[in-house]
């Protein structure tokens, strides 16, 4: 039988502010920690943050803790703290909804940051790498997914439950540990860093709902429609992010569409809509959707929205679009370097067009790939094979 008072111990779950704050004071004295949350987002616009696991070097689960946000009287500020401490680096897998969360919630951007999804790509594990194949293969353990999906803003947590939250922060150090010392062999951490800048940045987790617009699909590109679109989106995107609701909770994207076509004046147009929710033809939704139409319809052709069409304009020139898949091939082969990090096929179409302006061709991937990308189209580089493998030779 297990003892209860160890795994006590092994699954200890801080619930009080005082207790958090020991907890990241002592954490705080380490060269990292790793991080990891659950949460829920079904319900709500932002996501509920029910669960953060944090562990501190070393190899005994001692050294992990579950901290439950949920508990009475808690506050998270020590946790806060703790993520702004520039002398602890943070250490996620796959960090960005992670940080999005400490974003919203803390006004806070963990740093440093050490994401192992990022540093395993380039470190030659594949593209977007899940956590359970860096555990089998690095620490060379499972992981149990039978708590994967589950409801984490129940209490009291099953201790399967926390065993699984726990062995998402407890295998992650061995893992950073690994990874971090390929990345100083290989002296590539600078190219992590330039990849990490996004997540870092504070723009990727703020929604402009002027913006909003962009994200639904249509099949015009009328500027009097989008117009329309434009304003329904922006209204449905402020609505939802004022009261914490999903989008979808507003109206859906096919209603949208049809609001845009439509172009209802009063209720009575709105009652006629086949795809508008019951709760959105009245009241605050109602007379949003009533506005954003009128004012879609009053801009003025000048500032009609504009889709992007220039890769759909492209003349590309399909045989070097073929070559520049092989020269990324071979060059992501040779390094050990998920393809998919450096270009994708979209953006070697553009290269094929002449279009430059792609990030194959800035920062680290100019030196792993885009200066020879840029030698091949200008003709002063070719291909060869020799046995399996593919050469650059200079013309």
């Amino acid at each position: 039988m297990p003892d209860p008072a160890k795994a006590d111990v092994l699954m200890r779950t801080l619930t009080t502010t005082e207790e958090l704050a020991q907890f990241c004071q002592e954490a705080a004295t380490h060269d990292y920690v790793t991080v990891d949350t659950e949460f829920l987002r079904e319900r709500t616009y932002y996501s509920k943050l029910c669960l953060v696991q944090l562990a501190m070097p070393g190899t005994s689960d001692e050294t992990a803790v579950l901290v439950d946000p949920l508990a009475s009287g808690i506050s998270l500020q020590p946790l806060y703290d703790l993520m702004a401490d520039e002398t602890t680096v943070k250490v996620f897998h796959a960090a960005r909804q992670d940080l999005e969360i400490f974003f919203h919630d803390g006004n806070v951007i963990p740093a440093p940051l050490f994401d192992t999804q990022v540093a395993a790509m380039v470190c030659g594990f594949g593209e977007q790498v899940g956590y359970e194949t860096l555990v089998r293969k690095i620490a060379k353990e499972t992981v149990d997914k039978s708590s994967r999906f589950t409801d984490w803003s129940r209490r009291p947590l099953s201790e399967a439950q926390k065993s699984y939250a726990l062995a998402d922060v407890t295998h992650l150090r061995q893992i950073y540990e690994y990874l971090r010392d390929q990345l100083a062999k290989s002296k590539r951490d600078i190219w992590v860093r330039e990849e990490l800048a996004v997540l870092r940045a504070p723009q990727t987790y703020q929604i402009d709902p002027g913006n909003a617009w962009e994200r639904v699909k249509t099949r015009t590109s009328s500027g009097k429609f989008l117009a329309i679109v434009r304003e329904l989106a922006r209204f449905r995107e402020s609505y939802a992010q004022a009261r914490n609701v999903p989008r979808s909770r507003v109206y859906k994207d096919d209603a949208l569409i049809e609001l845009a076509s439509t172009k209802p004046k009063d209720m009575n147009d709105l009652s006629r809509s086949r795809l508008l929710l019951r709760e959105a033809r009245k009241g605050e939704i109602a007379e949003g959707i009533l506005k954003a139409v009128a004012a879609g319809q009053a801009c003025p052709s000048e500032d009609y929205p504009v889709v992007d069409t220039r890769r759909e304009k492209l003349n590309v020139n399909p045989a070097l679009a073929d070559l520049l898949r092989v020269l990324l091939k071979a060059k992501t082969e040779e390094m050990g370097v998920a393809a998919k990090l450096i270009a994708s096929a979209s953006d070697l179409d553009m290269l094929a067009a002449g279009d430059r302006d792609v990030p194959a061709m800035r920062g680290w991937r100019l030196e792993a790939f885009g200066a020879d990308a840029l030698r091949l189209c200008n003709g002063e580089i070719g291909l060869a094979v020799k046995g399996r493998a593919v050469k650059v030779f200079t013309l």
